[in-house]
């Protein structure tokens, strides 16, 4: 982590509000105070970097695109291939912890275009479908026909749109949530009674936590240069989202830090916000059969019915455990439902 960093941090200007430790109005000072203590003072980037790129990394040319990848080999040349999508406000790190469980496959884990470890992204127009078939390209590029795709948030809608629209090429989904897009488009009277219920959870979710989701939609540039220019306001929208979106304790400070940290040094706050921006078409039902994970500390979870009205859902899984990065905080559970989704793709 470089001095300019660490002298921003120590000239951090700390700004109070008369709800400053009142953890439901955000993140606390006293929670922020500790994580920028330990950020300028102690937290050794260094390390992490380099268990990062130790990882088998890959460049792969797409149409345009370079898309970096881990590509992880089995030893068996003939194991199935799986495909890891990570989403927001994460990157491919959500990851790290289950890719030990996977050694069995072929795991191809993309940096999504925008985000951290990515090649940069400096023209408009990176859509969720657009990502789709950026990977469907360097998966033929890598010269896998046939594959299983995992993902959750902005990766579960990509695996989405990327198995209707490659339904020869994806043998089976896994899934910890249903593209967000279909809560605000579907019709309620053409639901199961209780599918139609989740809607108006959803709703009120929405309502109540999602003003994040209006500011990077609508004014990504202006919440890009707050966020980009100050290492203390990138690390308070993140944690919160990392912590209020998980099990309680599911990341250490220096987790947290590190998450954080690869946003800071790749610049890709203000290219992350790209699916959210950017319009997507989704697909309509699926045919794909799919695994469905639900996990109880995720922001929406969603009742059977409401999977089976989009999604040939084959299997609906509900744990006990874990949240909205499942991969990181329950890595053997998350690892089970991958390898269950395999199976039903053949």
């Amino acid at each position: 982590m470089n001095d300019e960093m660490r002298e921003r941090l120590h000239r951090t200007r700390r700004v109070t509000a008369p709800w400053s430790n009142d953890g439901t109005r955000g993140i606390s000072d006293t929670h922020l105070d500790e994580l920028l203590e330990r950020w300028a003072n102690g937290y050794d980037w260094g390390m992490h970097e380099r268990r990062i790129r130790a990882h088998p990394w890959e460049a792969v040319q797409a149409g345009d695109t370079e898309l970096r990848v881990i590509h992880q080999r089995s030893a068996d040349p003939d194991a199935p291939v799986v495909v890891l999508l990570h989403g927001w406000p994460d990157s491919v790190l959500r990851f790290e912890r289950v890719l030990p469980l996977l050694t069995d496959l072929h795991v191809v884990v993309p940096a999504l275009p925008g985000f951290p470890f990515a090649a940069p992204l400096v023209s408009p127009g990176m859509s969720a479908n657009r990502i789709a078939g950026i990977i469907a390209d360097a998966l033929d590029e890598l010269g896998y026909a046939r594959y299983t795709v995992s993902g959750g948030d902005v990766g579960g809608t990509v695996a989405e749109i990327l198995a209707a629209e490659h339904p020869d090429r994806v043998a089976a989904l896994h899934l910890t949530n249903i593209a967000p897009l279909r809560a605000l488009t579907a019709d309620p009277a053409t639901l199961a009674p209780d599918a139609a219920a989740y809607l108006a959870r959803s709703a009120q979710w929405f309502r109540a936590e999602g003003g994040y989701i209006a500011q990077q939609s609508t004014r990504p540039n202006t919440l890009a240069v707050a966020l980009g220019d100050s290492p203390a306001g990138l690390a308070a929208w993140i944690t919160e989202k990392l912590e209020a979106w998980s099990d309680e304790s599911a990341f250490t400070t220096d987790e947290l830090l590190t998450w954080t940290t690869a946003y800071w040094v790749t610049g890709t706050i203000g290219t992350s916000f790209a699916t959210y921006v950017e319009p997507a078409t989704l697909p309509g039902r699926i045919d794909t059969p799919t695994v469905l994970s639900v996990f109880p500390r995720d922001t929406k979870p969603e009742p059977r019915s409401y999977a089976e009205a989009f999604l040939n859902n084959c299997d609906y899984v509900e744990h006990t455990a874990g949240g909205h990065f499942a991969a990181w905080e329950q890595p053997e559970a998350y690892a089970g439902d991958v390898h269950r989704a395999v199976k039903l793709g053949g």
